[in-house]
Parts: structure tokens; sequence; C-alpha cells
């Protein structure tokens, strides 16, 4: 039989239809991943004609749902996707496919802490606890609880203000090994940025989890930061950017105080008094100069070191709001249109998954405990080369 051939297999056109609207792809999207055009998806949809074995399973692989389900009369019954709270704000009407997009990027960083879980056990050893007392509320002093977090976390102001150089870009490595220290699995998703969120966090113990994007590194340092206020809190959540909207509401007060905590974390009030006195009432604005070397001191953005210099007292808030927030926005939407140079396989792996996830799998194939094959499985990978890859670049 010729490989392009279809078999007479009893397909139900119906169910590839049903697969592809659940996963919320278009005929398009169908079309690109196969290499073929909408028209031959749509009659495929309506029972004229159907793809070849090798077509359906890479639809079931693309729509995330079973090869077999597309032999079945009606669609299986389906518990809706129970998401994180979403304390992005300033938000306009839900759109059903962002919302299953998000769904599947949660319910990826779920399985990598229940794989994180699973793997500890495999190798006899517990997991990290979370430090008990590394627990708040909207009432807890946001400068307070980040001078426990740092001290917890052994991760001294100093180790970041004395980056220089082109390690100053290592903060947010810095930053992520610090909260692994205390039992966080650190995250990453270059795909968060198309829905406008800056990080998820899930806030499940042992071994809460914390998803960030692809950002500048400073910005990347703040996410970090506010993620793990989510985890002071425990309030497992979608964040975005901070929003100029004036509400009382609960969701902006929890994403008010993460930020404020974000701040203190980055920029401790007293390391930033050692700099610059603080002035006896908040001045109406602060030059680029002063905020360029302070953002430079810190190794932070312009962005985060204006909002804590409004938190501690030192600048008008109307300063940041009404003049310099719509530039720094600006200027961020600018990043994001820019590329990069993309990393080696290995190096890619690490940065999503990060030391502690990688270490644990790595050690599980060392003592034997796993296979390579479901090492492989662990690490989301297909190509069994890749293990050399990612063995090499974290022993690096």
């Amino acid at each position: 039989m010729n490989a392009e051939t279809s078999p007479n297999l009893p397909y139900n056109g119906a169910m590839f239809r049903w697969a592809r609207e659940w996963r919320g792809k278009s005929l398009e999207d169908a079309a690109r991943r196969l290499q073929t055009n909408a028209e031959n998806i749509t009659a495929w949809e309506q029972g004229d004609g159907a793809p070849t074995v090798r077509q359906a399973r890479m639809l079931a692989e693309f729509y995330d749902r079973s090869f077999l389900e597309f032999f079945l009369d009606q669609p299986p019954n389906l518990n809706e996707p129970e998401m994180v709270r979403d304390f992005r704000l300033h938000r306009g009407a839900e759109d059903p496919y962002e919302k299953r997009e998000i769904w599947h990027i949660q319910r990826w960083a779920e399985t990598q802490r229940l794989n994180a879980l699973d793997l500890f056990d495999l190798i006899g050893e517990e997991p990290p606890t979370f430090p008990q007392n590394l627990v708040a509320t909207l009432k807890t002093s946001p400068d307070l609880i980040a001078q426990l977090v740092r001290k917890e976390a052994g991760f001294a102001i100093r180790q970041q203000m004395d980056l220089t150089g082109n390690d100053r870009n290592k903060l947010p490595s810095l930053i992520r090994t610090a909260f692994e220290a205390l039992g966080v699995l650190v995250l990453r998703r270059t795909d968060l940025g198309i829905h406008e969120i800056r990080g998820i966090t899930i806030a499940e113990f042992p071994l809460p989890t914390v998803v960030f994007g692809k950002e500048t590194p400073t910005a990347q340092s703040f996410t970090l930061a506010h993620e793990l206020g989510h985890i002071l809190l425990k309030q497992s959540g979608i964040s975005g950017p901070p929003s100029a909207e004036n509400s009382a509401t609960e969701a902006k007060a929890i994403e008010r105080w993460c930020d404020q905590f974000a701040g203190a974390f980055l920029i401790p009030a007293t390391a930033m008094a050692e700099r610059w006195a603080k002035p006896n009432e908040p001045m109406p604005r602060v030059g680029d100069d002063t905020l360029n070397s302070l953002a430079k001191a810190f190794r932070v953005s312009r962005h985060a070191m204006l909002i804590r210099l409004v938190d501690l007292g030192y600048v008008e808030g109307g300063f940041y709001w009404k003049v310099k927030r719509p530039e720094f926005l600006a200027a961020e939407a600018e990043v994001k249109k820019g590329g990069g140079i993309p990393a080696y396989y290995g190096r890619r792996y690490i940065n999503s998954h990060g030391n502690l996830y990688t270490g644990l799998v790595l050690e599980a194939m060392s003592r034997g405990v796993i296979t390579n094959d479901r090492a492989a499985n662990f690490m989301g990978i297909k190509n069994l080369a890749h293990l050399d890859d990612i063995r090499r670049e974290f022993r690096a």
C-alpha cells in the first residue's frame, strides 16, 4: 500500500472536527501542520475521504487527543479544565481559544511538578519542603518578608549588586537557583507573552511551581519575584503586567502586594537608603540619569526601580502612572518584537525545565532507576540523542 494511500478505516469525520475545535485550532492551523490545504481538512471532517494513518496520528498529536477517539461515535465526556485564577487585569471578553492554550500551558506545568515528585520517590529522597515561616497575607509587610526570603535562600543583596559586565544578565538565573533552594520548581515557557502573561504560579505544596516567560533579564527577575509573592500568599494564579486600573478588588490587591514584594526583594529599603537618602516628602519627579544609575546599581529595569521609588516614598505616584508608565510599556513592547540567537538544544531544555527538574531526571538515570526511554518521557523528548546534549550542558 502506498504510504499516502488511506486504508479503509472507520474514521468518524465529526470527531476530527470535534478534536480540532476542542483544541482551539483553525482549519488553516491543521492544514499547515500536515502541509496540506484547508479544503482537505474540511472534507475529512465531513466524511469525504480520509487522512492516511500517519496524517491522522499527526492530527491526534496536534489536537492533544487520542488517535482512537477518531473512531468514536460521539465525543467522550470530559471535565472542563480547572484553571488557576486569572489575575490579569484590564481583560476584555474571554477568548475560548486563548483559554484552551493557557490551560495546556498550566497542564504542562502541573505535569512537570507531578513528574518531579515521582522522580524524588524513585530515587528514594523526600522533596524539599518550602520553609514554613515563609507565609504571608495581604497585611504582611512586603519588606519584612522579603528580608526573610533572602535570608532563607542565602541570597545576599551583594550577590546581586556585585554582578558586573555580561554577568548582569545572569540575575534571573541566580534568583531561579535561590528559589529552587527554597523548594520551588521554576519552569520557563517562551509562549507566555503571546497571551500577555508574565507568569503562572501553582501554589501546591510540596514543590510549588512557577512558570515565567521570555522577557528581558531585568523583567524576568521582577516576574520571578512577583510569582514567589503568590507562593507566599498561597495564591495560585496567572499574572500579567501592572495595571493602571483603579480597582479595589481582591485580585487587584493581591497583584499589588506581589508587585510590592518583588520590589522589596530586588531593591531592599536598607540598600536603597545607603545609595540615596530618602527625602522628607515624595519628589514630583526623578531625572532619567538618577533613575538609570539606580537601576544599574541594583541590576533591575528602570520600570521596576521607579515603582519601588514610589512605594518607598521617594517619588510621587503620579509621575509613574501618568508620565513614565506609558513610556516603559511602549519600550517593552518593542523589545518583545526582537529575536535572538537560539540556544543549543541542551541549553534550551535546561532553560525551560531548570536545574532542579533536569538534575532529578539525570540523577534517576545515573542510579539506574529509570531507563533512557523513560528519561526521555520525563523530559518530553523523542530523540534519545538529545539526552547526551542535555547531560553535557548540565555538567557544563
